[in-house]
């Protein structure tokens, strides 16, 4: 009996552990099939066969392994001539598939066609740039603009600024994302892009990432200190903070909500509203990762985000209080003229 029971710690382990030793043994797999799909050479055959490594490393599906989807395919392929099998998206995003299915866009695009299955990385791992270039792939930028002219202010600016899933898609939170934009000719952001790793390369020491210009002491998370630290920094006069606003639930039903007409859906006045922020940084890999900023830090536009300005969010006590002393003065001088009027409107009659 004994010697059987000590076989149970090990049989448990191998339970354990087996669900994450697959994604694993598919990962090493990989390397086997981006041998040869990773060559450009291989476009030769066909440009649909090569793959990216890079962007493929990105992806999810690089976790679970070529072969998770291609599960035909031997250890003699290509030469055994059998032509690779393909997973359908619903197989393992079946409620995503649905969802989709009942939506407008369904009739017009299928996954995809926004979603190529070898470059496709995390939403938290792209800009809202990134996010609209493929709404833009049927929605030519200039008729969104003129259509959301109709209706909306300085549509273009807000097309510019905004990715389209956040009034497009449903969800009750949202948060900030500042992304680092440095200064440059020809941008639509009066003078600035998105800054990538290359840009902001100069800036960093031998071996560092982009976060550490900003995360000064290292404990992964950004203050308001640190936001003010780095934006009186004559170093990085040419490089600036721009915010968009993102979902914090992210549909597939596309969708026209009507609370999205409102311009208090966005501009709203309040200290508590949306000060849930992040902070993105451009990794070398054309990814980027994201940082928790100190909560509030996006309503200090004095010290935190002074080059991020939302009409009737971004608050700064101060500047409230000079700006009621200011409009308090402005009425006060025709009260206290057509006061001073009635009160000498008899001597005014005499004379």
């Amino acid at each position: 009996m004994m010697s059987w029971m000590k076989w149970v710690p090990i049989l448990l382990a191998a339970v354990l552990l087996s669900p994450l030793a697959a994604p694993a043994a598919g990962a090493a797999a990989n390397h086997y099939c981006i041998t040869c799909h990773g060559e450009k050479t291989v476009i030769n055959k066909g440009a649909h066969l090569y793959i990216d490594p890079v962007k493929y490393e990105l992806t999810t599906h690089a976790k679970i392994g070529c072969v998770a989807c291609h599960d035909n395919v031997t250890k003699r392929h290509p030469a055994d001539g059998v032509r690779p099998s393909r997973a359908k998206c619903q197989d393992c995003h079946s409620s995503v598939f649905s969802e989709y299915q009942q939506s407008s866009h369904s009739q017009y695009a299928g996954c995809t066609d926004c979603h190529k299955p070898h470059a496709t990385k995390p939403l938290l791992a792209v800009s809202s740039r990134d996010i609209n270039s493929q709404c833009a792939k049927c929605h030519e930028y200039s008729q969104t603009v003129k259509s959301h002219s109709k209706w909306l202010p300085r549509a273009a600016l807000h097309i510019d600024a905004l990715p389209c899933i956040t009034c497009h898609t449903g969800s009750e939170n949202y948060f900030i994302t500042l992304y680092m934009a440095i200064k440059a000719s020809g941008s639509p952001l009066g003078g600035f892009n998105l800054a990538d790793f290359d840009d902001l390369r100069p800036f960093l020491s031998a071996g560092k990432n982009a976060e550490t210009m900003i995360d000064s002491d290292g404990d992964g998370a950004i203050s308001v200190s640190e936001l003010k630290k780095f934006n009186t920094n004559s170093r990085y006069r040419n490089i600036i903070l721009l915010g968009t606003m993102m979902p914090e639930v992210v549909t597939h039903s596309y969708q026209i909500l009507n609370n999205r007409w409102d311009c208090t859906f966005c501009h709203v006045s309040g200290s508590k509203a949306q000060q849930i922020s992040y902070l993105a940084f451009p990794g070398q890999d054309g990814a980027y990762g994201r940082m928790e900023v100190e909560k509030g830090a996006i309503l200090d536009i004095l010290y935190g985000t002074p080059d991020f300005y939302m009409i009737g969010f971004t608050r700064s006590k101060i500047l409230s209080i000079i700006g009621g002393l200011i409009a308090a003065a402005g009425l006060m001088v025709p009260i206290l003229h057509g006061t001073l009027r009635f009160l000498t409107r008899n001597r005014r009659k005499e004379q």
